[in-house]
């Protein structure tokens, strides 16, 4: 599938449309960690960040998801453009004192938000550290997201490498990974993390400077996951 531009606001996006139960689920890649998901009248946010986006701009949502409480990944900012008071708000729990009155999962977790299912899986650093001893995303703190919604299972894994438990989630149909150093997963990471969840598609996001011509490469003969490159530095 090819990316179409979907103008929002004034605001011009990248986006694809996944056929599913209950509707056409339509996924809009706002920037970086940042992604909007719209089926039959309800929206779905994962980590808004005013940075990528004018939410003022966009629909509101229905449910937000924050993987972590780092700056490019919770914006009490822009969630506030779009929360409105029937909206669920699911966090980890050091994102809860910038985001009162959201709903804490902690790895493992499970629920049921407005028809959607939400499993919180763990996200975290083994290899790149900030010193000797201190990863940049300790084992714990960080969720990243398996959502399931009519039928599709569309991972988000936040700020990761990877980890052994990926092994351990069900199908998934679309993967969205992490690729930047020394934060997150070198493409060879993201490689062996594919072959690991076996998606249908991948979207490398949160990829910055890195060349995804090399993951390309490295899964050029991989016959059961599609690679789609979009605007997700």
């Amino acid at each position: 599938m090819l990316a179409a531009g979907t103008a929002i606001g004034q605001q011009q996006f990248q986006s694809d449309v996944i056929t599913a139960a209950g509707g056409d689920i339509t996924m809009t890649f706002l920037g970086h960690g940042s992604i909007m998901l719209a089926q039959a009248g309800k929206t779905i946010y994962v980590d808004p960040v005013l940075r990528y986006a004018d939410f003022n701009l966009l629909p509101k949502a229905d449910l937000i998801l924050v993987t972590h409480e780092h700056g490019d990944h919770l914006d009490s900012i822009a969630i506030e453009m779009i929360r409105k008071p029937t909206t669920s708000i699911l966090l980890t729990q050091p994102c809860l004192r910038y985001v009162p009155g959201g709903e804490v999962m902690g790895n493992g977790d499970n629920r049921t938000v407005q028809g959607i299912g939400v499993e919180a899986v763990p996200a975290y650093n083994i290899v790149h550290k900030r010193s000797k001893e201190i990863p940049f995303h300790p084992k714990g703190v960080g969720n990243g997201y398996v959502l399931t919604i009519g039928g599709i299972r569309i991972y988000f894994a936040g700020d990761t490498e990877d980890i052994p438990e990926m092994a351990r989630i069900d199908r998934i149909d679309y993967a969205f990974l992490p690729m930047n150093v020394p934060y997150t997963m070198t493409p060879a990471m993201v490689a062996a993390a594919v072959r690991r969840l076996n998606p249908k598609v991948l979207y490398p996001y949160h990829f910055g400077n890195t060349d995804t011509a090399i993951l390309l490469d490295l899964l050029k003969n991989d016959r059961n996951t599609e690679v789609r490159i979009r605007n997700l530095k």
